[in-house]
């Protein structure tokens, strides 16, 4: 049983990380194919980045309860510093997506 929950949550992490990262572009209508090119991959590294970020968050919260549920304090302390590096990727992946939708903006 416990098997299938967690193949029941690879699969549901899957479906997300495909959903996320295959999200529709925004719909050019006018401007520079080059720029236009430029914030579509700027914005899909942003999404990249925060998908990474919040796998990186959500692993650090598991080895941070992990460690204090058995008390190992290096395995907690990994845990909050996984969590450190997941709020640090997810908001590099916002400035980078706000940076693509400036730049489709300022494109138009």
């Amino acid at each position: 049983m416990k098997a299938l929950l967690w193949v029941i949550a690879g699969a549901s992490a899957g479906i997300a990380a495909f959903l996320i990262l295959n999200q529709p572009g925004p719909q050019y209508a006018s401007g520079d194919d080059d720029v236009e090119y430029a914030a579509g991959r700027t914005s899909f590294w942003g999404s990249k980045q925060r998908l990474s970020g919040a796998g990186s968050g959500f692993t650090g919260r598991l080895k941070e309860g992990l460690g204090r549920a058995t008390g190992d304090a290096d395995l907690a302390n990994d845990g909050v510093t996984d969590q450190v590096v997941g709020a640090v990727k997810d908001t590099a992946g916002q400035v980078a997506q706000a940076a693509g939708q400036t730049l489709h903006e300022l494109n138009r």
